[in-house]
């Protein structure tokens, strides 16, 4: 290979005296260029400062040698400077991209262009050759595909996480394997749909998504547990982490989600027909504790509208209220659970005025906290603060609260209730100075039958129910809620944040009418007796003329004998149940007949099946006066 290995070569025939014109043609002005000429044989014959700077050579080192010398060991011996010339002669110019060698022996990754030149007459005066130092590009560019790759083999190699991004306004920007598997979409499907497409409608009604972004975003991650949907309209139980990303001049680029699905496909099955079951006990065994309660909390509000002149009567009475009170709340967070386990709780959003709440809710427990001589106080000043929320859960999220706090706080204890604004979001806070709580079980209040020290909340009733049912509450109303402490003895605080909405306009209340109502008639149809006749004394107290039934077959009758303004009807009647009778009642005596459900069932399909059968309202028992009251105001609001 005597081209590869010598530096001079035998002098050229040709006339080489054109040589300089030529070059001047070639070169121009570019300095970061090496251009130079080759003799037909591949010897160099011209130097410019760019071949010099990227190559190291002064012009008296370089020409004359053979422009092997740029070439590396491994390339000269399979005889790669050769085939360049042999096809830039064939077909007029050879390109290649590769490593070439510098005169101190570096090497740099080079673009190369070999140009065939001929004269006049078509013969071969040599080539031109330039190159170009791509060294720091070529480093860039495998970096980044390296650290691309590196990515690529990370991300895509999970099944087991969803990982994927989202731009800034969360709208999925990539997807990985494991998310197409849990989730059940395509990239193709799923990238440029908003994130949202994952959450069931009630979560996204309630903002959540956006929620978990803006927090993402605030204090750089969000986590989450809870349910999500996949692309079959299944729902699976997720953990969730969302990161919020910048770039490197802290720019906001969009999130990294991270979401592992956490239901195991046997145990789901399982755990589903489990639920079923339960579900259906928890709605039974709700059936048959309210029953008794009905009549129970009849009656207790019947005396309270007596005036009683013995003390210690008064006493008795106000005792079996507050004990009817907490089984009734014992029950309705039992049915609770069953729903928000089966997915399947129901939020009637509507704008509510936060404060009316808490007031609510501290007239509810100062009678228990009034027993233990606590200080019960509301600081709502800030009032009115307005959110959209379900009121009765509002409710229940207050009540609970508080009524943790009163009931763990120590007599004499204090419990302060604060409602304060802060930006586009109300908090309400329920602060004691009793046990606290270990910083230990912090992270597990909210669990489902976590109470605080065994001995002591042992001692306080309760089954652990009220802390979870409160978090999933405040959860799909697009909140959040915190539990703090210094620890034991130190006192415990809850904060429940909430997004505030626009106050709705004025509207008038209703209220019942004495004298409109004594001129209307209604019909109880209960078989617990007991329940029927204290809801007609209750109704009585309420200026209604009554009478009662207690089996469907006694209900027509007496809507034959006298037809009544309106039927509250029992669902769980022998033989015949409310839903039937309520069909036999509108065939009869037309659908303008207005008819109530009263039932100890409190499921979101009793209801739907209720107002499917023509009842214009359904209550839960045990029923509270004022439920019946606004009730009825709905039925007749003149």
């Amino acid at each position: 290979m005597p081209h590869q290995t010598s530096t001079t070569g035998p002098a050229d025939a040709r006339d080489w005296k054109h040589d300089d014109a030529i070059y001047r043609r070639l070169v121009g002005a570019v300095p970061d260029y090496a251009i130079f000429l080759l003799d037909p044989e591949g010897y160099v014959r011209s130097w410019n400062a760019g071949a010099q700077q990227i190559k190291g050579y002064d012009e008296n080192e370089i020409i004359g040698r053979h422009f092997s010398a740029f070439y590396p060991p491994e390339q000269i011996e399979r005889r790669w400077p050769d085939h360049e010339l042999k096809m830039a002669r064939e077909t007029g110019r050879f390109e290649d991209e590769g490593w070439r060698v510098r005169k101190d022996g570096t090497r740099f990754w080079a673009n190369v262009v070999i140009t065939r030149l001929l004269d006049d007459d078509g013969q071969l005066l040599g080539f031109s050759k330039i190159t170009r130092d791509l060294t720091t590009r070529r480093e860039q560019e495998v970096a980044l595909r390296w650290s691309e790759e590196r990515f690529r083999l990370l991300v895509e190699g999970v099944r087991d996480y969803a990982i994927f991004m989202l731009d800034p306004t969360g709208h999925v920007a990539s997807w990985n394997i494991g998310a197409q598997q849990a989730k059940g979409y395509t990239p193709e499907e799923i990238i440029g749909q908003h994130f949202s497409v994952f959450y069931p409608p009630e979560v996204v009604a309630s903002g959540w998504p956006e929620r978990e972004l803006e927090i993402a975003l605030a204090e750089g991650r969000c986590e989450d547990e809870n349910w999500r949907v996949r692309k079959d309209g299944t729902r699976f139980w997720a953990s969730v982490v969302i990161t919020a990303l910048y770039d490197a001049s802290g720019k906001h680029i969009g999130f990294a989600k991270v979401t592992r699905d956490l239901t195991d496909k046997r145990r789901v099955l399982a755990l589903e027909d489990e639920g079923r079951r339960v579900t259906t006990f928890l709605a039974m065994l709700g059936h048959e504790l309210r029953n008794p309660l009905a009549p129970i909390s009849n009656a207790v509000s019947i005396m309270q509208l007596e005036p009683l002149e013995s003390e210690r009567l008064r006493m008795c009475r106000d005792v079996i209220a507050r004990q009817v009170q907490q089984m009734t709340r014992l029950v309705d967070d039992l049915l609770d659970v069953g729903r928000i386990t089966a997915g399947k709780i129901h939020l009637d959003m509507q704008p509510v005025e936060l404060g009316d709440v808490l007031r609510e809710a501290i007239e509810t427990s100062e009678p228990f906290a009034r027993s233990r001589a606590q200080a019960l106080t509301l600081d709502a000043s800030a009032a009115p603060a307005w959110v959209a929320g379900d009121r009765t859960r509002l409710l229940q999220i207050a009540s609970n609260l508080i009524g943790n706090a009163t009931k763990f706080t120590q007599r004499n204890g204090t419990i302060a209730a604060t409602l304060r604004c802060s930006g586009p979001y109300v908090e309400f806070s329920v602060l004691d100075n009793g046990p606290g709580i270990a910083p230990h079980r912090l992270r597990d209040v909210f669990r489902l039958f976590v109470q605080g020290d065994q001995d002591a909340a042992r001692s306080q009733g309760g089954l652990g129910l009220g802390l979870s049912l409160v978090q999933q509450l405040v959860t799909l109303h697009g909140g959040e809620v915190s539990a703090y402490s210094a620890g034991l003895g130190k006192g415990a605080e809850f904060i429940v944040r909430l997004p505030l909405v626009k106050a709705p306009t004025a509207s008038v209340t209703a209220t019942v009418d004495a004298a409109a109502a004594r001129a209307r008639s209604v019909l109880v149809v209960d078989d617990n007796r007991d329940a029927a006749i204290t809801l007609a004394a209750l109704l009585q107290q309420m200026g209604y003329r009554t009478q009662t039934a207690h089996d469907a077959h006694a209900a027509l009758e007496a809507m034959r004998a006298q037809r009544p303004d309106l039927a509250i009807l029992d669902i769980g009647l022998p033989q015949i149940d409310g839903m039937a009778l309520a069909h036999l009642i509108h065939a009869e005596f037309g659908e303008s007949l207005p008819l109530m459900a009263l039932t100890g069932y409190g499921q979101e399909s009793d209801r739907d099946a209720a107002f499917h059968a023509g009842f214009s309202e359904y209550l839960t028992k045990p029923l509270a006066p004022e439920s019946l009251s606004d009730a009825l105001v709905r039925i007749f609001p003149d």
